[in-house]
């Protein structure tokens, strides 16, 4: 049996949970938005503008950022997700990195 009060501790250390989890995906968003403004930033002082190379980065900083926010024993919904976002985006790296390997070889 549990004592007295302990449902209120429990759901006030839910309720705590939550709102790290949201801190946690909003400092997610802004960390993801600063390292794509740095890389556009970095791709127009280079005079290098090049949609693979920013999608390449992007995916880096996804996965970093993936890896960083995700707790280590549970899995939540929202990081079920991103795991889908994240293998989306290494198929379309292998077809960018099949497409380069297949310019290389027909020069």
């Amino acid at each position: 049996m549990n004592p007295p009060g302990s449902s209120l501790l429990m759901s006030a250390s839910y309720i705590g949970e939550d709102s790290m989890t949201e801190e946690k995906k909003q400092r997610a968003v802004a960390v993801l938005v600063i390292w794509l403004l740095l890389v556009i930033f970095f791709m127009v002082l280079g005079r290098s503008l090049s949609l693979e190379i920013f999608f390449v980065l992007w995916l880096i900083g996804l996965l970093v950022i993936v890896e960083l926010i995700g707790p280590s024993f549970v899995r939540p919904s929202y990081l079920r997700f991103l795991t889908y976002l994240v293998a989306a985006g290494v198929i379309v790296f292998a077809v960018i990195v099949a497409q380069k390997v297949m310019e290389i070889l027909s020069a």
